[in-house]
């Protein structure tokens, strides 16, 4: 999965799986997603068996880190990762000033941020750039890049790239969707690839939970 909800096969490394649904038939994506429930599930849990292209199951996709799957407009899930999912929403209510959400509340927030209405076309969200915080995703160059507090780091289907300044003045779309933006702002840490934290210093988001991956 890319920054932007894309599906894409690709050898990247993936550091969680995501949910959206069953979106296959026999080995063929046919379908964006069901529901407006986009969750971010833990690799292993338990001892269940997760078989991609099984029929009747949720179609397994994989995401770089968790900053990836903030952005592409998904959110921790409450069974495998309760704990995270918490954080999230305890985060989230801070951000936006409102009452503690329930999962429902959350994914149909998010299900109107992170796409147009009646279409697959990804919603981005103008921001100036002083209101960004560190971990979510914008639109740089062309590009798809995690925010930092002084720099930004391109993501690409091969990975992170150098980091490069971060403007201080000025308006950017951004990916992540709004409310995960908030729970950015107050205070949740997500997890990102050590290839891109691994020279940033004390800047960057460290790892919630799991150890950054290499």
């Amino acid at each position: 999965m890319t920054p932007l909800g894309e599906i894409v096969a690709i050898e990247l490394r993936g550091a969680w799986l995501g949910n959206r649904g069953i979106l296959h038939e026999g080995t063929d994506v046919v379908r964006f997603h069901r529901s407006k429930l986009w969750i971010i599930c833990a690799l292993q849990h338990k001892d269940w068996q997760l078989p991609q292209w099984a029929e009747g199951h949720f179609t397994v996709l994989f995401f770089h880190d968790e900053a990836v799957a903030l952005a592409a407009g998904h959110r921790p899930c409450a069974l495998c990762r309760r704990e995270s999912y918490n954080r999230y929403r305890s985060a989230w209510a801070e951000g936006l000033v409102v009452a503690t959400p329930s999962a429902n509340d959350i994914d149909r927030r998010l299900h109107d941020e992170r796409i147009v209405r009646g279409s697959h076309l990804r919603r981005l969200h103008p921001m100036d750039w002083p209101a960004v915080p560190s971990g979510a995703f914008v639109r740089f160059g062309g590009q798809s890049a995690i925010a930092f507090d002084d720099v930004i780091v391109p993501w690409t289907l091969q990975g992170y790239e150098g980091a490069i300044p971060r403007p201080s003045t000025g308006t950017v779309d951004v990916i992540t969707p709004p409310s995960s933006v908030a729970a950015l702002r107050a205070g949740y840490r997500p997890q990102v690839d050590a290839s891109a934290v691994r020279h940033l210093g004390t800047s960057a988001p460290q790892p919630a939970g799991v150890t950054a991956a290499p």
